[in-house]
């Protein structure tokens, strides 16, 4: 692969990621309600989530969505509901303004929840997947052997996706130091749950685009 290939792949993953969607929305609104420790946990489900759904695509999976109706809108509906779900979630999450508020252990808010959270909604994008599958070969050298390239594009994409959650996890992070009023994160909350509700209503009726 030469940097020719590579350089412009890395330059529209990058601003593919810098797109504020689910996945961004979920770490902000956990970063801003739990801190600094649920933002590293949120990007660590990023990270992983990332990972599954390009492998997923690479070894076939974005395929047999994209030839089968059935199977893609299973997918859809389940992943829709996931972030129905989570919007709903965070709508009525109680606010934290307490001196000891990132020091919160409830089940709610347990690591292995949030990461799963996290997890969940990055990995179960339908969209996502298609994406891959149409996306990657693009910059693909059809002249060298292609399952080096896949995994250099890959670790690339997660890569940056990781990079840029983190980032607007430690941006959120530090904003929550400045917000101490319960009115204040009790719109945060809300607009967040609203717009996660809104990504899982967009993704329940978006339609894949005729070839």
């Amino acid at each position: 692969m030469t940097l020719a290939h590579w350089l412009p792949f890395a330059i529209a993953s990058a601003i593919l990621v810098a797109i504020p969607g689910p996945t961004v929305l979920l770490v902000i609104s956990y970063a801003l309600g739990h801190g600094r420790r649920f933002a590293l946990v949120t990007t660590a489900g990023v990270a992983l989530g990332d990972l599954t759904s390009m492998t997923a695509s690479m070894l076939g999976l974005g395929v047999i969505l994209a030839a089968s109706a059935a199977l893609f809108t299973a997918l859809k509906w389940v992943g829709a509901a996931y972030l129905i779900y989570l919007g709903v979630k965070l709508w009525r999450a109680p606010v934290q303004v307490a001196e000891g508020a990132d020091q919160m252990d409830t089940a709610e808010t347990r690591t292995s929840r949030i990461f799963a959270h996290a997890f969940a909604v990055t990995a179960l994008n339908p969209k996502s997947i298609i994406f891959f599958v149409a996306f990657v070969p693009q910059f693909i050298d059809a002249h060298a052997a292609a399952t080096p390239q896949i995994i250099v594009f890959e670790a690339t994409f997660v890569l940056l996706g990781t990079l840029n959650a983190f980032g607007y996890a430690m941006l959120a992070s530090a904003a929550r130091r400045a917000i101490r009023s319960a009115r204040v994160q009790r719109i945060i909350n809300r607009t967040g749950g609203t717009l996660l509700i809104g990504a899982g209503i967009f993704a329940a009726t978006w339609k894949k685009a005729s070839t």
